[in-house]
């Protein structure tokens, strides 16, 4: 007999997409799919996103359902089943390789790939349990600022909170940086982020830990967090201890109407962090962004960089 494997499905409203999925992994799925108008299997009607979350056995299933249900307000999410194994990679045949930003590359490790031109990097990355593909405007907008600032990221060291799949770390030693310093509080994706820093020959030059970003006790020239923007406000003021003097901060995950509330929160603290840029969801985004968008409305996501006094 094959083997059976329940899946749980819920709608949600797509500025809370993010959220209620990094909520399932929490639940114990061992994998989310994203559905919406622009994906190959279409998900829920406009202005919705359709998860579907794997478990491992139905026990789990049952008890992620019960959760949401429990929220406020809650969730009526699903139970559904697939039958064999073959589902489990299928996947794959749609995430193929593309540009992150002007001179890197993400691909596939199972895709054959020959960079372009000289000065085109491939960073090969599966994004196993963790976030981060590179295919949500909230990565590629800090990877296209770390981009930007390659000539300063160049020999420093970056710590990157909220790591997820290490896809920013691995972004920022790529173009230079010297070492990286990736945690997050789910001790699950570390292994996902020092299998993909070994794909790269870059595992030396990566420190990967689950932890928090209290528990971090010296200063960074650079610091990421692509997280969310109920979990940036509250952060703040650790964000801005761990940041060495003239540091740059790039935080995301955050939508267009959520920044001057953080704009706010950055720059009002006792360390008065300096707004330098605003890097905006491209006005045309690639269409393998598209799938991934997170598009509240018409309103887009924003990453922001921030610099910290001498």
């Amino acid at each position: 007999m094959e083997p059976r494997y329940p899946f749980v499905a819920v709608d949600v409203p797509e500025p809370e997409a993010d959220e209620i999925a990094a909520a399932l992994f929490e639940l114990g799925a061992t994998g989310v799919e994203q559905r919406d108008e622009q994906t190959l299997v279409r998900g829920a009607r406009a202005g919705q996103v359709t998860l579907v979350a794997s478990f491992d056995d139905h026990d789990e299933a049952t008890a992620a359902i019960a959760a949401l249900g429990e929220l406020s307000p809650p969730l009526a999410a699903r139970l559904e089943e697939v039958v064999g194994d073959a589902w489990r990679d299928a996947w794959k045949e749609h995430f193929a390789p593309f540009p992150l930003t002007p001179t890197i590359t993400v691909v596939p490790p199972w895709v054959d790939y020959t960079p372009r031109g000289e000065g085109e990097r491939a960073l090969l990355l599966e994004p196993g349990r963790a976030f981060g593909t590179g295919l949500h405007a909230t990565t590629a907008l800090v990877a296209e600022l770390l981009d930007e600032h390659a000539a300063e990221l160049r020999g420093r060291e970056i710590l990157d909170v909220g790591t997820g799949s290490g896809i920013l770390a691995l972004v920022a030693l790529l173009l230079g940086a010297e070492r990286a310093v990736a945690i997050d509080n789910d001790d699950d994706v570390i292994e996902v982020v020092l299998e993909n820093a070994a794909r790269n020959g870059l595992e030396g030059r990566i420190d990967a830990s689950a932890g928090v970003v209290e528990a971090v006790t010296r200063q960074f020239p650079w610091v990421v967090a692509n997280i969310e923007a109920r979990v940036l406000r509250p952060m703040a003021p650790e964000l801005a201890r761990v940041l060495a003097p003239g540091g740059r901060l790039i935080l995301s995950g955050i939508l267009e109407g959520e920044r001057d509330d953080l704009v706010a929160r950055y720059t009002s603290l006792p360390r008065r962090l300096e707004h330098v840029a605003t890097r905006p969801d491209p006005a045309s985004p690639r269409e393998d962004r598209g799938a991934s968008r997170g598009d509240a409305g018409g309103e887009g996501w924003v990453a922001l960089l921030f610099r910290a006094p001498e």
